[in-house]
């Protein structure tokens, strides 16, 4: 439901269809309370939160706010949210689904290269969002619109694991332990070159290219979100080298815009690397999602879900070893 072509449930405010949540302002330095809501709501955009909150869906100590009043130590921030609107034009698709899990409350895949996550303007079907909505008829009521259920996204030429909330509580839980870095997320990349270290962490502001706003770039400080990508040599083909990654930060092209920056960007990276002649051929660049962990939204367990290497990515290992080892 569009919070700004909606009134609040005749019943009173909280009550009725929808999902009423109080929280408590914990810090002692005040911030604003459309900003502090998104840290709290990751899969609500700022411009969504500021509709409910022009909507009259939001109270702090029960009284009505503004996007800019400011949370001080103790406040309680009630915000209510509406049922969510319908998916206007997301068809369900009987797209192959490699299930690494599954149960009441999440599924976790080994996503493709390929595709796309969810939809968007200009590629309205064949995303995963259709594929798991044939999978899990449930998920329109999730999250809202376009990305029901949905925790984090991988680009579409990345491939490995991803998980998916089947229930708004899991989705919630999900991305919570994300913002807290309580999930953990490595990667598997080859890129261009030899570092100098075995190991390292790049730190940088990640914002809009300043000049092609369709890439991103390691920007200054105060322009962009902040970004933390720690990474290990796992093993050097003279001019190319496997790398794994471990990300505190989850930005978007975080891992591409960082190995790029430093001066190794990765292989078959059309958009963060000038093209260069590879021994295999590729679809998309070579970075794969190999290790995600959680903790189950409902049973709080511990669980390590691992995806194989594509074969695409096993290829250009083995052709990057011979060419190593040519006897």
């Amino acid at each position: 439901m569009d919070p700004t072509a909606s009134t609040p449930p005749a019943t009173g405010f909280g009550e009725g269809p929808g999902e009423l949540l109080t929280l408590h302002y914990p810090k002692p330095l005040p911030m604003r309370l459309d900003r502090w809501l998104v840290s709290q709501r990751p899969e609500q955009s700022r411009a969504r939160i500021q509709k409910f909150i022009d909507a009259g869906y939001v109270r702090v100590n029960g009284v009505a706010a503004r996007a800019k009043t400011p949370l001080r130590e103790g406040d309680a921030v009630q915000l209510w949210m509406p049922p969510p609107e319908p998916l206007p034009y997301l068809q369900p698709q009987p797209i192959p689904l490699d299930v690494l899990f599954e149960d009441d409350s999440i599924i976790v895949l080994n996503k493709p290269a390929g595709l796309t996550v969810h939809p968007a303007p200009g590629n309205r079907d064949g995303t995963l969002v259709n594929g798991l909505l044939h999978h899990c008829p449930d998920l329109p009521g999730i999250s809202g619109k376009l990305r029901p259920g949905i925790v984090h996204r991988l680009d579409k030429d990345t491939t490995g694991c991803l998980v998916v909330a089947k229930s708004q509580q899991a989705l919630v839980a999900l991305q919570g332990q994300i913002q807290r870095r309580v999930a953990s997320r490595e990667y598997l990349a080859v890129v261009h070159g030899s570092p100098r270290d075995d190991a390292g962490t790049i730190e940088g502001p990640i914002g809009r290219h300043p000049v092609d706003r369709k890439k991103y770039a390691v920007v200054a400080e105060g322009q962009g979100r902040d970004a933390r990508t720690h990474w290990t040599v796992l093993e050097r083909f003279g001019d190319h080298t496997l790398m794994r990654f471990r990300l505190d930060t989850g930005r978007t092209h975080q891992i591409r815009v960082h190995c790029a920056h430093i001066g190794h960007p990765l292989v078959g990276d059309a958009t963060y690397s000038r093209c260069r002649r590879l021994p295999v051929a590729l679809p998309g660049q070579a970075l794969h999602a190999v290790q995600l962990g959680l903790n189950h939204p409902v049973t709080r367990e511990r669980l390590i879900f691992e995806a194989p290497l594509p074969e695409a990515f096993e290829r250009l290992l083995t052709a990057l070893r011979r060419r190593r080892s040519p006897g």
